[in-house]
């Protein structure tokens, strides 16, 4: 059982993984949206640097809400979720910047925010 410190710390971090999914999803689908139809924003919106540091953080921080959801309830069923949603972000660090890193960082986001959200729910 965790200590009511501990669970604040673990309901925050859940929190912020589904905040930070939430802005990872929206930078890239912004950043294409902006540069395929507008031709601008690509300068900021699409660099590299932004994505991979934004992306480590939220690895970062899913794995640890991640950890603390299963030692506060036990169930491993947002831990498989998240997991799978951390290993295609992990891969669209890996895969060249552009559509590819794309296609692996937003269902990756969107498992690893659904995780989280389901940490919430299993902790209340």
């Amino acid at each position: 059982m965790l200590t009511p410190a501990l669970a604040l710390i673990r309901a925050r971090l859940d929190r912020l993984g589904v905040a930070l999914s939430a802005l990872c999803l929206v930078h890239c689908v912004s950043g294409v949206v902006l540069v395929g139809l507008l031709g601008v924003g690509g300068g900021v919106l699409l660099d590299p640097h932004v994505h991979e540091y934004g992306l480590m953080l939220a690895i970062a921080i899913g794995a640890l809400g991640l950890g603390f959801g299963l030692a506060r309830h036990g169930r491993r069923e947002p831990l498989v979720l998240g997991s799978i949603g951390l290993v295609l972000m992990a891969g669209g660090l890996a895969v060249p910047h552009g559509l590819p890193e794309i296609a692996m960082t937003i269902p990756g986001v969107i498992l690893l925010a659904f995780a989280h959200i389901r940490n919430l729910r299993h902790a209340a």
